[in-house]
């Protein structure tokens, strides 16, 4: 899960000075001095002997802080280094003076540390793709500042989607007509452009990154989102300096945080006529359906979530869960969300479930509405594969929605396969994924904001603590 998941010609590098991130002001630190001979190993403290991990990281210029919770701590004067993994430590496989765990080396997974992920280009990118939030006029100027500053300045091929120029602040446009005319257009659902786009650019909110993660259903080029939308989880770049930001990443200086999708399987019971297609994909824009012993299959890779619910019903879903093969449970309310960390604060929270840093690997499975008081939201290992069908018992059917598109009925014998995919979405970070993280939260979820409780002035304390002696004294005499 390392080089291999990035996209074709982009890998995530480790080892080796760090250059600053994006947004920071370099500070004139010799790097090589301070990074000795091995500061690329990573290893465990309990195998090697050692007290701490031996990779250091350069030294960083301070972001610019949105929010008290992405700071430093009060009275810090130093930036925060990392010293172990995100992972933690390699655990100690021995247990007592006899027990260990089987060795089995064919099981072995080595798993390079979050922490240490930064963009690299094999070559450097020269087609990008740039995804922007469709009827809204106010990206319109931004847009136009982006696309001519990428094909002028930096001698690059730049696609959009079709309907982007259909747009008639655009198309009415005559100053930006030359750099219109120098677009590559492509059309979702019809035209495949997965092996041409080298990083895309998204400019809205946390929706154009879910558009983007879908044109994409295998390996998926660096993202790099601005927040020009309305609540921009996922999306934390600023666009008032996005020409120095752009040249961080197109130099490969850039931490990005993999975000896990979803490899999602729907396998259908084949009902009604068969659908007019357009390379490979049905005029509803579904995938052509592959058959598996008589039944149709279709497969999606989503970024957020995949929801279950009683659809337009006015009864209780009714549906079974099964986890690697066995049934663990049957959800009977509203319906049920299956998704990942990066899901965890979308819908899922919104359900009641906790919100999972994207580099924990695992899937949350969460109810909505359960008609049930102990049916509480669980996290699952990331490598377990969920099968979800509708109970024998079922009144009605339910309804599957990937990423709040591609909505479909479920009926019985049609079933539900969910795994996690060896095809992340490599998010171009604006520091790191921790900061990052806790800075999102902060500022668009406002996450445990309160007053703060004022503390005793000091004559009160004085007060209080003259009244506390003299009690004893009262009881004495």
């Amino acid at each position: 899960m390392q080089a291999q998941e990035a996209s074709a010609g982009v890998s995530v590098s480790s080892g080796g000075p760090q250059p600053p991130p994006v947004e920071m002001e370099q500070e004139k630190v010799n790097v090589s001095k301070e990074l000795g001979p091995d500061s690329a190993a990573y290893g465990c403290p309990a195998c090697r002997g050692e007290g701490s991990w031996s990779c250091r990281h350069s030294v960083r210029g301070r972001a610019k802080a949105r929010s008290l919770s992405a700071s430093p701590a009060l009275g810090s004067t130093k930036e925060f280094r990392r010293t172990r993994s995100l992972h933690g430590p390699c655990p100690v496989t021995t247990f007592g003076p006899k027990a260990c765990v089987l060795q089995n080396p064919q099981t072995i997974m080595h798993i390079q540390d979050p922490a240490s992920q930064r963009l690299t280009w094999n070559k450097s990118p020269k087609s990008v793709l740039v995804i922007k939030k469709i009827r809204d006029a106010s990206l319109l100027q931004p847009f136009k500042e982006l696309c001519v500053y990428l094909m002028e300045e930096n001698d690059m091929i730049v696609y959009v989607e079709k309907k982007v120029l259909e747009d008639p602040a655009i198309a009415s446009d005559d100053n930006f007509g030359p750099v219109k005319k120098k677009f590559c257009t492509f059309r979702e659902d019809y035209d495949d452009i997965s092996n041409q786009i080298d990083f895309i650019i998204c400019l809205g909110g946390d929706g154009t990154l879910l558009y983007a993660s879908s044109l994409f259903q295998g390996s998926v080029p660096p993202v790099m989102a601005f927040h020009l939308g309305s609540l921009g989880f996922l999306t934390p770049f600023t666009f008032e300096s996005f020409q120095s930001q752009l040249t961080q990443v197109i130099k490969g200086n850039a931490a990005v945080v993999l975000r896990s999708r979803l490899k999602v399987k729907i396998v259908k019971e084949p009902r009604g006529k068969k659908l007019a297609e357009h390379n490979g994909l049905s005029e509803n824009g579904l995938p052509r359906p592959q058959l598996e012993g008589g039944k149709q299959a279709l497969q999606y890779q989503v970024l957020n979530e995949v929801v279950i619910d009683r659809g337009p019903s006015s009864y209780l879903s009714n549906v079974d869960v099964y986890l690697d093969g066995h049934l663990i449970t049957t959800v009977q309310g509203d319906g049920v969300i299956v998704s990942t960390p990066t899901g965890s604060t979308a819908y899922a929270a919104a359900a009641g479930a906790s919100m999972i840093h994207p580099n924990v690997p695992a899937i949350m499975i969460t109810p909505i509405c359960p008609h049930s008081l102990s049916f509480r939201p669980i996290v699952v290992p990331a490598g377990v594969e969920l099968k979800i069908m509708l109970s024998p018992e079922a009144r009605n059917t339910a309804w599957v929605s990937l990423d709040g598109r591609k909505r479909q009925e479920i009926r019985h014998g049609d079933s539900i396969t969910i795994t996690t995919s060896c095809y992340p979405l490599p998010s171009i970070c604006v520091r790191n994924p921790v900061s990052d993280w806790f800075e999102s939260l902060a500022q668009c979820l406002h996450w445990n904001v309160r007053k703060k409780q004022a503390h005793f002035k000091e004559e009160e304390e004085e007060e209080e603590v003259a009244a506390e002696k003299q009690e004893p004294e009262q009881e004495e005499g």
